[in-house]
């Protein structure tokens, strides 16, 4: 099927209705966001077929970016072309970031009452444990996919990526990189391809680049910090710095939204002091407790920088290229199935980002400031992880806890 069939296209109206509501309903993250989309457009209304939804799944799974929401913007693209495409997107979108936003204003402006701090205290103690079960989660399917002598080196690369997460912050993206970059050389010595000495000594230099920061920690953090200096030094810690931080969360983070969170961690509490690390943990539970993709926790950290403008320029500069993956190459994703580089630097570049997403559990816990907070992580854990319990629901079920502690006169830190 192609855009303008009048066959099986939908009209406008029914796009912004049904694009909507997933968004108003998409609660539990990309799962829930793909088994939404199905049922809405292979299995109620057969706008597609079954192999064009998982084509559709794996080409925007090749792409940097929150994957579920470029997924809702290329079905409506498929469907009704580059408007159809604007419309879907923005109707997943805006429901879950109006909550956020509003969610913000409670949470992260002005002195909240005991009990309202304490449920956001309560939440964000469980994020960890949601950030370990969302990485091993996407960890299963690669390791089952990974065959013989590939999985050491899968292995090689989540633990990279793992300890880049815990330790290198700002330096992460570098590490994600220098993994993909690797393994495509390797598969490009394998076959005798000519000239990978290039591609090898780039790798390796990229690899290295994210730990030789931490020996120094008189060195600005990392390379992606020199690529903005031109605006971050200009304006430090305003807008040239959220701008940066927000294209780093859209378009430079691979294998699910927790790769964002040590990215986002580093630069809104380390780097710029936008937040507190409590409310930082706040502004990524409440980005799970709300519909939509977790890359809308950044309107949350633009709220602590800029107030409501800050807020809205973040979330427009993080969104922005998923929409422009799908409008300027949509037509060109099906070769991405296909292209022998792309699946290559994948090959190395999604375990280390599995692993990334596990690792970002340590400088979260480490975020937490009160013992019985440490409880609630220890019980979220066993929920989730153990009795496998929903996020959502565990995440409320903590906020509630922490509620009541802040009723009951625990410590609770303006």
């Amino acid at each position: 099927m192609r855009p303008g069939d009048p066959q099986t296209e939908p009209s406008f109206a029914e796009i912004v209705r049904e694009w909507g509501r997933i968004g108003c309903i998409g609660f539990g993250g990309p799962p829930a966001h793909v088994a939404l989309l199905r049922e809405l457009c292979v299995k109620r209304r057969a706008w597609l077929t079954d192999e064009q939804f998982e084509r559709a799944i794996a080409a925007t799974n090749l792409l940097p970016g929150p994957a579920s929401t470029q997924l809702a913007i290329y079905c409506a693209w498929r469907l009704r072309g580059p408007r159809g495409a604007l419309l879907g997107g923005l109707c997943f979108v805006l429901p879950g970031l109006i909550m956020i936003i509003g969610l913000s204003v409670l949470f992260l402006s002005g002195s909240p009452p005991a009990w309202l701090r304490g449920a956001g205290m309560g939440a964000g103690a469980a994020v960890a444990a949601v950030a370990v079960r969302a990485g091993l989660g996407v960890a299963r399917p690669i390791w089952r996919r990974a065959v013989g002598g590939e999985r050491p080196r899968v292995l090689a690369y989540a633990l990279a990526g793992g300890i880049a997460a815990a330790l290198a912050g700002p330096s992460l993206v570098l590490v994600l990189l220098a993994c993909g970059a690797i393994e495509l050389s390797r598969q490009r010595l394998a076959r005798g391809a000519a000239g990978p000495r290039a591609w090898t000594l780039t790798a390796w230099w990229l690899l290295a680049r994210g730990p030789a920061a931490l020996l120094n920690r008189s060195e600005r953090p990392g390379l992606l910090a020199e690529l903005g200096s031109v605006t971050a030094t200009v304006d430090p810690g305003g807008t040239g710095a959220l701008v940066w931080t927000a294209l780093k969360v859209g378009a430079l983070a691979f294998g699910g939204g927790f790769v964002i969170v040590p990215l986002m961690q580093s630069d809104a509490v380390g780097a710029y002091h936008w937040m507190t690390h409590g409310q930082f943990l706040n502004a990524v539970a409440i980005g799970q407790v709300t519909p939509g993709p977790v890359t809308q926790t950044v309107a949350a950290v633009g709220y602590s920088a800029a107030g409501l403008p800050g807020a809205m320029l973040a979330a427009l500069v993080a969104f922005a290229p998923s929409f422009s993956f799908i409008l300027l190459g949509g037509a060109r994703f099906e070769r991405l199935l296909v292209n022998d580089r792309v699946l290559a630097f994948l090959a190395g570049a999604s375990p280390a980002a599995a692993g990334a997403i596990v690792g970002a559990a340590v400088p979260l816990t480490s975020a937490l400031g009160e013992t019985w907070q440490y409880a609630l992580l220890a019980a979220a854990a066993v929920s989730v992880l153990l009795l496998r319990r929903g996020v959502v629901e565990t995440l409320l079920l903590a906020g509630c806890v922490g509620a009541a502690a802040g009723l009951l006169g625990a410590p609770i830190p303006r």
